[in-house]
């Protein structure tokens, strides 16, 4: 039985990554569809979970993406309300690979450093990445701040977490690096999850931080996020931090991608999104 992965995107263009990843990650064939939304996925999601008797179900699933990750939760709620007794699919969201790349870089700092009761910073973090980091760091128990250029922006994003997880995280406007190198001051962890090539922090705003113990850039286009972090970091010690790049944690990332798809196929009922990547992450981290 062939392992059919359909590929819902938010975007009108399917993602050529999550495409590639998905046959590494052992489907046989990957149907893609763009601009697909909750109104219009109903027909979709019935030809996924009609066609197969029940138990080879398990080898048809499905992959949502995109680059709006309040749109890809959209559409998973739209997809999972489909589904009525063994009539259902496994699903996995990773809109703009925010599950993963989050799921992976927090999974390698918990790793490094205890951060219950720690403060926290997540840099530009309104983005898929950074939202989605910023609420596992605050599942851990930590105590995250999160910043934007604007604050109204940095407060919707922590209202939609707050929503989604039940976890408080406070918003912080920080319009340039200097506003950003003070708000790390007093911080444990920092992660940078700003667009490519935007530098958030100069070298100078965090090496000479007494508190601060760990840093991860998501960024792997120059200029990086942090000044003075490679993306080939792997734990890498620099002015008495731990340091993990793009790079560094990214080898996890694709290996979580290619885990999370291969485990589509084991069952019919998984549901994958935040919480269960990121479990995934901590048992292969």
């Amino acid at each position: 039985m062939k392992k059919l992965l359909f590929q819902f995107d938010t975007d009108s263009h399917p993602a050529s990554f999550d495409i590639v990843v998905a046959h590494d990650g052992g489907a046989d064939h990957v149907i893609p569809y763009a601009g697909v939304t909750p109104q219009s996925v109903g027909p979709l999601v019935e030809g996924t979970m009609f066609t197969r008797p029940p138990k080879e179900k398990r080898f048809t699933a499905i992959f949502i993406g995109g680059s709006d990750l309040q749109a890809g939760q959209r559409l998973l709620d739209a997809v999972r309300k489909k589904f009525f007794a063994d009539f259902r699919v496994s699903v996995m969201l990773d809109s703009n690979g925010s599950n993963t790349t989050a799921a992976a870089g927090i999974a390698k700092m918990v790793g490094s450093v205890p951060v219950r009761g720690k403060k926290a910073v997540v840099l530009a973090g309104t983005g898929p990445v950074g939202q989605r980091a910023a609420a596992l760091l605050a599942r851990e128990g930590a105590e995250v701040v999160l910043t934007s250029r604007s604050l109204e922006r940095a407060r919707k994003a922590c209202e939609e977490m707050k929503a989604r997880f039940g976890v408080t995280i406070t918003p912080v406007e920080a319009i340039n690096n200097n506003a950003r190198g003070e708000v790390i001051k007093g911080a444990q962890i920092v992660f940078s999850a700003g667009a490519a090539g935007v530098q958030l922090l100069e070298e100078r705003h965090w090496a000479g931080l007494p508190d601060l113990e760990v840093l991860a850039d998501a960024n792997a286009t120059p200029p990086l996020g942090i000044e003075g972090v490679d993306m080939m970091d792997r734990g890498t010690i620099r002015h008495g931090k731990i340091c993990w790049g793009a790079i560094g944690f990214g080898t996890l990332k694709l290996a979580l991608h290619r885990a999370c798809i291969a485990r589509l196929f084991e069952r019919n009922d998984l549901i994958l999104d935040a919480e269960e990547i990121y479990a995934i992450a901590r048992e292969m981290a």
